[in-house]
């Protein structure tokens, strides 16, 4: 069975990028080799991988990883820390 990869990367400006791919370790070299000139991580060279989840299809990768672009900085670190038990507290509107 194939996998697919939902991926957060940790960028040298400290900003995240969250992408998707069937070939983690491939990727992650693209991106730190910075073969697509125009791609966000290009200019915030060198990047680390601070998470990952597999998963066993496409469209559940796809899914996830527009979820996870929905949330806040305070919420991806939380998943990137593991403190779960903070994620439906981060999720949570806050109204004044």
């Amino acid at each position: 069975m194939k996998s697919y990869y939902t991926h957060i990367l940790e960028c040298s400006d400290c900003k995240y990028y969250v992408g998707v791919t069937n070939n983690l370790e491939r990727r992650i070299a693209e991106h730190q080799e910075g073969t697509v000139p125009k791609s966000f991580t290009y200019p915030r060279r060198p990047i680390k991988l601070v998470y990952c989840m597999e998963l066993s299809s496409i469209e559940e990768a796809i899914d996830f990883e527009k979820q996870l672009k929905g949330w806040t900085r305070k919420k991806k670190e939380a998943l990137i820390n593991g403190e779960f038990e903070l994620l439906p507290i981060l999720s949570k509107k806050k109204f004044d």
